[in-house]
């Protein structure tokens, strides 16, 4: 069985202040999302699953549809702030969806296969893809998971601080845990996370996850439950976010699993602020270039 791609495109993109998730950074308009299902059909992915906010559906369907009918299977799956929330009252302040895993479970009715989950406005690059097909339909099983790791320094906007997955990982490879770190930039030749006032340092080779994530799933019950614990202690506070590291770190304290941190040492970029969309042109015209990507995708 082909595993699916799950894209997480339903961000309401509050620091960088437009629809990010479909403009264009190709020679001939391609987003940074063609540029992540090309790598994933060319791995040898068989679906593409697009979640998204149900009010831009329309427009983000005629954007794809016509580029990747025929080419591969697409499916829609919309987050909404009262799905799978089960009973629970959602504050009337509340605005921004729930979250990243809040995201993967409004999948839950979409995928049956093992599958991957990737941001809409990364770019991972062709060898994180061909090891995460080489994962999914190899060991991957409903207690063996696994995340694309990347080198700390390697992810960083020279534009703003970013958010990342900062992973402990074990000898044999395995997750030991992982931290979402919302504050990090580097100073001084050194990178610093922010906490409340404090700040700390972070080693520059440590392995981060960028939400790329390979899932069986059987990840989907488990996360609505882990939901249903998070809306009872959290749900009221209007910030508060369910992040897809939150279902990593618990699985393993539970030890319900195990989580490989598969490295890749391939460059991301992406655009977290507006500033860094220059960069992101620059380095796929350079990947171009060297005869990595064709000038016209689709």
């Amino acid at each position: 069985m082909q595993p699916t791609l799950l894209i997480l495109a339903a961000g309401m993109a509050s620091r960088y202040g437009s629809m990010k998730q479909i403009q264009g950074f190709g020679p001939n308009g391609e987003t940074i999302m063609d540029y992540s299902i090309y790598d994933a059909m060319r791995a040898g992915f068989g679906k593409v699953v697009f979640i998204i906010r149900k009010d831009f559906a329309d427009d983000f369907k005629a954007l794809f549809e016509p580029k990747l009918k025929g080419r591969i299977a697409t499916d829609y799956v919309y987050q909404d702030l009262h799905s799978y929330v089960n009973g629970f009252s959602v504050p009337a302040d509340r605005s921004k969806p729930w979250g990243t895993a809040h995201a993967v479970l409004c999948a839950k009715e979409a995928v049956h296969e093992p599958f991957a989950v990737i941001n809409a406005d990364d770019f991972y690059g062709r060898d994180a893809f061909e090891k995460a097909y080489g994962f999914l339909t190899g060991p991957v099983s409903d207690k063996l998971y696994c995340i694309i790791g990347y080198e700390l320094i390697k992810t960083l906007s020279e534009n703003g601080t970013v958010s990342r997955g900062v992973c402990q990982v074990d000898a044999a490879g395995n997750l030991v845990s992982i931290a979402e770190r919302t504050k990090i930039y580097q100073e001084n030749g050194k990178i610093t996370y922010e906490e409340g006032d404090a700040k700390f340092e972070v080693p520059s080779d440590s392995k981060v996850s960028m939400n790329f994530w390979c899932l069986s799933p059987a990840v989907f019950p488990y996360t609505e439950k882990i939901f249903s614990e998070f809306l009872a202690e959290q749900g009221k506070n209007p910030k508060a976010e369910f992040f897809i590291p939150i279902i990593g770190d618990k699985l393993i304290r539970e030890g319900r699993g195990d989580i490989k941190v598969i490295p890749t040492a391939a460059q991301w970029f992406g655009v977290t602020y507006k500033e860094d969309a220059p960069d992101v042109q620059a380095s796929l015209n350079a990947l171009i270039a060297k005869g990595e990507y064709p000038a016209k995708l689709w």
